[in-house]
């Protein structure tokens, strides 16, 4: 049933009737190539002046109706054109470092409406650059916005490409086809390194590479299996033979650079023996067939894919004769239907931080409302809940101990690796840089020519990144779209679309205040109301807004709690 119907859509309607509307012109053409294309043209208006006050704005709330249904937000009210205040079920420490995070990023109400809630193909923000061609399975062309508030960026236009092996990012780097590119291999390092016309970008990110289970299917159901599976797997080998100096075993899932992220008893060593009686037990002792599914991308936390799949499916029949037969998936329908549960086998998948916060890490793939491991576990999520709600880390600390211990005992996943990984650019660009926290941005890129290109492991799903969780795709709407907040090159959160947003005492309430003057790619005005469409598109399942791409909206879910889901 459905919890409160939000009064979004009604205030929304009335807003848009006073509100003066920009315009933008897409056109989904074929290519001279016969590849499809989506194109957005973007106007340039005069943005010296700031915007005055609308007498008559009519400010749009986002009302959950309460907080028993669960989740974060209670409202997110428009109070007038540059002011948006959100009131919180509980307190949020995070609350910052999550508006930073790209997912979050701003589009005009107008146009999400104009879509249907699902601008797929054709974003529309404030960003220095805007959507120009997306050429489907070659490249997405960003022209420059010549309207921009902030510095403009130095090249006319940006392309993004993508390949999936990293021997052929690094190839068209070493031939002057690119810029800078993303997880060069391991075995490349030492070229990069020695080339001096190249230069590799440390990015020190938080990370995590897992082998996960799902407890709706025999016989991951038995947690002594999946117990047998962590003790028999010799993850240390795995480092030593695919990841770059540097990496680390995984005591725990979360890398101990978060605060309270390894709190609790480390993982389990290697330890054979005790794996084989663990399956004699489940009887299993002859060992049983399975399947092991990954998606063939290369990520920072995994960057030889085939080889570490290879490698595990090896340790499964050597050490404790479980048949394991390789599944290569492609990337989005990966993601989806291991996001679901869908997989009867064990899925490889990772995890790179976001933000800066420990409920990254847990309470996204923990959550009672995630999907990924099968049936939730109390164990786990009632600690996370409990522990999220607390704006003291040290308070928090014991829960996020009890939590990483019933991870430990439950074994919903093996946690293998915390890897180091790179970028690598050509040594003449100036300002190339590799982020800790969300998306190195192009626009700060300087390669002195009118075109920047860079490249990265596998095409964006879709470029409406509020309904998606892959790394490709965030990073195109990065050089696009914006949020209220942002990350620092170093990886410190700084205001963007706000001028500040200032809590309360508890940190239940935040008041942001909104940068003036700015204007969307298509003409349109960067108002409060297009904040809380945002959201209410993200947050609200009842809303006609709330469609994206699969529907899921899984970080809004588990960052927020979606209201009026039906039950």
């Amino acid at each position: 049933m459905k919890r409160h119907l939000s009064l979004f859509s009604l205030l929304l309607a009335l807003a848009l009737i006073a509100a003066a509307c920009g315009g933008s012109t897409t056109d989904t053409t074929a290519a001279a190539s016969g590849e499809e294309t989506t194109t957005t043209v973007a106007a340039s208006p005069d943005t010296t002046q700031p915007a005055e006050p609308s007498p008559d704005f009519m400010g749009a709330v986002l009302d959950a109706g309460g907080c028993d249904y669960g989740g974060k937000v209670n409202t997110i009210t428009a109070v007038d054109e540059l002011t948006v205040q959100f009131e919180l079920c509980s307190p949020d420490p995070a609350f910052l470092a999550k508006l930073a995070f790209g997912v979050f990023g701003i589009q005009p109400s107008e146009h999400l409406e104009a879509t249907g809630g699902a601008p797929l193909d054709n974003p529309i923000g404030t960003g220095p650059y805007a959507l120009q061609e997306w050429v489907r399975g070659d490249s997405v062309i960003f022209s420059r916005n010549d309207a921009y508030y902030g510095d403009l960026a130095p090249s006319q236009t940006a392309v993004l490409r993508w390949a999936t092996e990293s021997a052929g990012r690094l190839l068209e780097l070493q031939s002057l086809q690119v810029d800078g590119i993303t997880f060069p291999g391991t075995e490349d390092l030492a070229t990069i390194e020695a080339d001096p016309n190249l230069v590799l970008l440390d990015k020190p990110e938080p990370n995590i590479f897992y082998m996960g289970f799902t407890n709706t299917f025999a016989p991951w159901d038995d947690a002594n299996v999946r117990k047998a599976v962590a003790l028999g797997i010799d993850r240390q080998r795995i480092i030593d033979t695919f990841y770059p100096a540097g990496s680390e075993t995984a005591s725990h899932f979360t890398p101990c650079s978060v605060e309270n992220g390894c709190e609790g008893d480390s993982w389990y060593d290697f330890d054979v023996d005790a794996a084989k009686a663990l399956l004699a037990e489940a009887g299993l002792a002859d060992g049983f067939s399975t399947k092991i599914y990954y998606r063939d991308v290369t990520r920072g936390y995994l960057p030889t894919p085939g080889d570490v799949a290879a490698d595990i499916q090896d340790q499964l029949k050597t050490n404790l004769n479980i048949d394991a037969e390789v599944v290569v998936v492609e990337s989005g329908e990966f993601i989806q239907t291991s996001s679901a549960g869908g997989y009867d086998g064990i899925h490889l998948l990772g995890w790179t931080g976001d933000y800066p916060h420990v409920t990254n890490f847990l309470d996204f793939h923990f959550a009672a409302s995630n999907a990924q491991f099968g049936d939730g576990y109390p164990e786990i999520y009632e600690p996370l809940e409990a522990a999220s709600k607390l704006a003291s880390a040290a308070e928090a600390a014991p829960l996020y101990a009890d939590a990483n211990n019933a991870i430990k005992e439950l074994v919903p996943m093996v946690p293998i690796s915390h890897s180091a990984a790179s970028y690598a650019a050509q040594a003449s660009v100036e300002g190339a840089y590799a982020p800790p926290w969300g998306d190195v941005q192009f626009s700060l890129w300087n390669n002195g020519k009118d075109t920047l290109v860079f490249m990265q492991g596998n095409e964006p799903i879709s470029l409406y990144c509020a309904d998606e969780t892959d790394g490709e795709s965030l990073r195109a709407c990065g050089q696009i779209i914006e949020g209220l907040y942002s990350y620092t090159p170093d990886g410190s959160v700084q205001p963007q679309l706000a001028t500040e947003c200032v809590a309360n005492d508890e940190l239940t309430s935040w008041t942001c205040n909104l940068r003036s003057g700015v204007v969307f790619h298509d003409g349109s005005a960067f108002d409060a109301n297009d904040v809380v469409a945002t959201f209410t598109a993200g947050l609200d399942a009842a809303s006609p807004l709330h469609s994206g791409n699969s529907g899921v909206f899984e970080y809004y879910d588990y960052l927020w709690g979606l209201i009026n889901v039906e039950e």
